[in-house]
């Protein structure tokens, strides 16, 4: 699989120009799968619940998955991307999968961050993963990283690619996420953005770019800089993403013992 991910600054409410963003970056692109942002196409900090029943779209028939849509079946490209979702008078964090046959996909953030919590409810999808004509793929969005459940479950449905748009602003999961695709035999595409959101007095959010993609032996396959505004991709042997043996007695999965661990 060639996969990758466009780390870009968001313009918040500014739909069309950050769809001409990334329209611009992928033009060239011979990527098989593609990894956004979280929230790319609306920015993230929200400041009342009447901005993000403004900003959110229904799913699969707004106008950022629609946009997506068509710009997987231009390209020949899976892309997995974050949005804010309305469902009726109810709103999620969601990701959704699109690929060359259409929109695929739903993923509903598990684990809310911060402000998010006033102005979106916990996702109820429960973790997925999607087999594709080019591999397996799982969502979680951003914070979810910072449970380890979450990169297990996906690993034990059968992901060999975890797609993970975020709006990181804590500085942990760049150095964390090689421990993640280690301890599951996984590689992760964290799809990051850059820039600084004040929209709320005496409320800064710095985004800190270093989007990354690893591997299952915990390498850091790609990776940007903090400011950078990029599309980097690299080649992924799906292989060592099943295979799951760690020496010739050890396999990762097998020698788990759940009845010992607390739920």
């Amino acid at each position: 699989m060639h996969a990758g991910f466009f780390q870009f600054n968001t313009s918040f409410g500014r739909k069309q120009e950050n769809f001409g963003k990334v329209n611009a970056a992928t033009k060239d692109t011979s990527l098989g799968l593609l990894v956004l942002p979280e929230f790319f196409a609306t920015g993230y900090q929200f400041v009342s619940q009447d901005e993000v029943a403004e900003l959110a779209e229904p799913v699969p028939h707004g106008e950022t998955t629609e946009f997506l849509v068509s710009l997987s079946k231009d390209r020949n490209l899976y892309i997995v991307a974050g949005l804010p979702e309305r469902d009726g008078d109810i709103f999620y964090n969601s990701a959704v999968l699109t690929g060359p046959e259409g929109f695929i996909g739903l993923y509903r953030k598990t684990h809310l961050f911060l402000e998010e919590n006033l102005y979106f409810m916990p996702g109820n999808t429960g973790f997925r993963v999607w087999d594709t004509k080019i591999g397996r793929i799982g969502v979680m969005i951003c914070f979810d990283w910072f449970f380890p459940e979450a990169a297990r479950t996906l690993a034990l449905m059968g992901a060999e690619v975890i797609a993970h748009p975020s709006n990181l602003v804590l500085p942990y999961c760049p150095r964390s996420m090689p421990v993640r695709c280690l301890e599951n035999r996984v590689y992760a595409i964290t799809a990051n953005r850059i820039g600084t959101e004040q929209r709320k007095k005496g409320s800064v959010l710095t985004f800190i770019g270093q989007s990354q993609i690893t591997s299952p032996a915990a390498e850091i396959l790609a990776k940007a800089d903090a400011d950078q505004e990029v599309l980097l991709s690299s080649v992924l042997d799906l292989a060592l993403a099943r295979d799951k043996k760690l020496n010739q007695y050890n396999d990762l999965f097998k020698d788990r013992r759940p009845e010992h661990y607390c739920s």
